[in-house]
C-alpha cells in the first residue's frame, strides 16, 4: 500500500477531501503510481503532484482514473468541481492577503515619517515659529538710528536770570542774536528731519536684511530635511515564493518562478488523446500552455496578441517521455486573449478557443 506524504499546510478542506478520495481510490485499486500513470496516459511525475496535493489534476485525468479503477465518474467529477472552485477561492484569498500586506506596509512607511521629529511641526503658517527661529544679532550702526533733539547748555543765562524771573530772554539764547553760536531754528529742524529720515531708512534696511536671512535659513532647513520617500505603489512586493510579475515573467519557467501554485485553467481542449490547457496566474500576470496525455515529440504552444497592436507573442515546448509538458510564460494583462495549440506527431493540430483571463 502506498505511503503518502502529508498534504501541504493551509490546503483548502475541499481540496484535502478530493485529494484524499484520489488516494483512497488508488489504494483500493492496488495499482502503483507508475501503473496509474501508464494506464491513464498521464506521467508519473504528474500523478505524484496530484496525489501530493501540490497540483489540482485536470478533469481529464480524474475521468481517466475513474475509468481505470472502476470508480464512480459522476461522484468523482462532482468532488473535482468543488475542489476546483476551492482552489480558485484560495488564489483569490492569497491575492487579497498580499494586497492587504502591501497596503499595511505602505501605511507603516507613511506613519514612520514624523514631521515633528524632522522640524516641520515647529513651523506655523509656512514660517518657523519663534522658538525654532535662529537668533540673529543686528549690527550696531555707527550713527544713531533716530536723531534726538540737541541739548544746549547755557550756564551764563542761568546765572543772569534769577529763579522765577519773567524778564526777557537773555541775548545769549536769542535765536536772532548774530553773536549766538547755536544754529537757527530752520537749520536745526532740517538737520533733525535729515537725521531722522536717514536713521529710519537704515533701520528698515537692517530689518529687511534680518528677515531675508531668517527666511533663507528656514528654506535651507526645509530643503535639507525634506524626506525623500518613494511612492506607496513602488513598495509593493510579490508574494513569498513568487519571483516575477508582468513582463519579468516572459520566457520564464512558471514552476521555477512560483507562478504555478495558484494558477487556473482559463481555456482547454482535447486534441486527439492529448488534453490541452491555457494556464493563467493572476499574481504573476502571465499565462502558459500545458499538455497532458501526450506522446513524446508532440508540441505545445501558447500565443497571445502583442500589446497595443504589436506582433504576436508565443512560446512552445516539446513533450518528452513523461507524456506531459508546459511552455514558458508570456506576460498578459487581464484582457489579453491567449490560445494554446497542440501539434501531434501524427500531424493532428488543435487549439483552445481564445479566452480572456479573469
Amino acid at each position: 500500500m502506498p505511503r503518502w506524504r502529508d498534504l501541504p499546510e493551509g490546503l483548502d478542506p475541499q481540496v484535502q477531501e478530493f485529494t484524499g478520495q484520489l488516494r483512497t481510490i488508488v489504494e483500493r485499486s492496488g495499482l502503483s503510481v507508475v501503473a496509474v500513470a501508464d494506464r491513464t496516459g498521464y506521467s508519473k511525475s504528474s500523478w505524484e503532484r496530484y496525489l501530493g496535493g501540490r497540483l489540482l489534476p485536470p478533469q481529464g485525468a480524474v475521468e481517466a482514473l475513474a475509468e481505470v479503477t472502476g470508480a464512480d465518474v459522476h461522484h468523482l467529477s462532482t468532488l473535482w468541481e468543488l475542489a476546483e472552485r476551492a482552489w480558485s477561492r484560495s488564489e483569490m484569498r492569497h491575492d487579497v492577503t498580499m494586497e492587504a500586506i502591501s497596503v499595511a506596509r505602505a501605511r507603516a512607511a507613511v506613519e514612520q515619517f514624523d514631521p515633528a521629529a524632522q522640524g516641520v511641526g515647529a513651523r506655523k503658517n509656512g514660517r518657523p515659529s519663534q522658538k525654532s527661529r535662529p537668533s540673529v544679532e543686528l549690527p550696531v550702526p555707527d550713527q544713531p538710528l533716530v536723531a534726538t533733539a540737541p541739548v544746549f547748555s547755557a550756564p551764563a543765562a542761568s546765572a543772569e536770570r534769577a529763579p522765577g524771573s519773567s524778564g526777557p530772554q537773555s541775548p545769549a539764547l536769542s535765536p536772532s542774536s548774530p553773536s549766538s553760536s547755536s544754529p537757527s531754528p530752520s537749520g536745526t529742524g532740517r538737520k533733525r528731519v535729515a537725521l531722522f529720515t536717514g536713521g529710519l531708512v537704515g533701520a528698515l534696511l537692517l530689518v529687511a536684511g534680518a528677515v531675508l536671512l531668517i527666511d533663507a535659513g528656514g528654506d535651507g532647513e526645509k530643503r535639507g530635511e525634506r524626506p525623500t520617500t518613494a511612492p506607496a505603489t513602488s513598495a509593493r512586493q510579490p508574494p513569498a515564493g513568487v519571483k516575477c510579475a508582468g513582463e519579468d515573467c516572459t520566457g520564464q519557467d512558471p514552476q521555477a518562478m512560483g507562478c504555478g501554485a495558484a494558477a487556473t485553467t482559463t481555456a482547454d481542449a482535447t486534441v486527439g488523446t492529448a488534453y490541452v490547457e491555457v494556464r493563467y496566474s493572476k499574481t504573476c500576470r502571465a499565462a502558459w500552455a500545458r499538455i497532458t496525455r501526450a506522446a513524446p515529440g508532440d508540441v505545445i504552444q501558447i500565443k497571445a496578441p502583442g500589446a497595443q497592436g504589436g506582433a504576436e507573442r508565443a512560446q512552445h515546448s516539446r513533450v518528452d517521455a513523461d507524456g506531459d509538458a508546459y511552455t514558458k510564460m508570456i506576460s498578459v494583462d487581464a484582457t489579453a486573449r491567449t490560445t494554446a495549440c497542440a501539434t501531434l506527431t501524427g500531424g493532428t493540430r488543435g487549439c483552445t478557443a481564445p479566452g480572456a483571463q479573469g
